[in-house]
């Protein structure tokens, strides 16, 4: 289940904290419970994907997006993602999230949020995430007018362009018949 009760805290812990600029981090904190485990008693990697909007929300809450967002009647959705795990999380450990916009494009805005367990990255995230319309994809340069700011992004890091550049090479939609078992191919 979604955890609604621990995102509508962070959401109200965030409206009283300082705004943020676009890039600045949101560092928040969160414990693992024993609904986020999996059948090796740690964090479940989907629920880590879930747990990281504990902190994106947040973030866009204090960068002024989410109120963009309202006004305009728009939506944010997540555009594809790569997650890299590297130490397990236990129940009732405690973990700080950082979560940070770095940089966009014309159409994606791009994110990178980790989880830390005292000086140790457990997991680190990319994610790419565009703003919507009923009409589609809102231009980025739209959604900056609309936060009231012109300015150019950052530059991405190179392996953020590689993903990017990797990612595009990749087939949409995939090959159903090669999502097929062999004997349901055609011959």
């Amino acid at each position: 289940m979604y955890p609604f009760v621990r995102m509508a805290k962070e959401i109200w812990t965030s409206r009283r904290q300082p705004r943020l600029g676009l890039t600045e981090p949101h560092v928040s904190h969160h414990v693992c419970w024993p609904w986020d485990l999996d059948l090796w008693a740690e964090l479940n990697n989907g629920r880590t994907l879930t747990l990281f909007d504990l902190g994106r929300i947040p973030l866009a809450v204090r960068t002024g997006l989410v109120g963009v967002l309202r006004r305009n009647g728009w939506s944010i959705t997540v555009a594809g993602n790569s997650l890299r795990y590297r130490r397990r999380v236990r129940m009732f450990d405690r973990v700080e999230m950082v979560s940070r916009c770095i940089g966009w494009d014309a159409r994606f805005l791009y994110m990178e949020q980790s989880m830390w367990r005292g000086g140790d990255c457990t997991s680190h995230m990319l994610l790419r995430s565009a703003v919507t319309s009923r009409k589609g994809i809102v231009p980025t340069a739209e959604v900056l007018a609309a936060l009231g700011r012109d300015e150019e992004s950052p530059e991405l890091p190179a392996w953020v362009r590689a993903w990017i550049a990797a990612d595009a090479t990749r087939p949409w939609p995939p090959e159903r018949a090669l999502l097929e078992p062999p004997h349901r191919r055609a011959a």
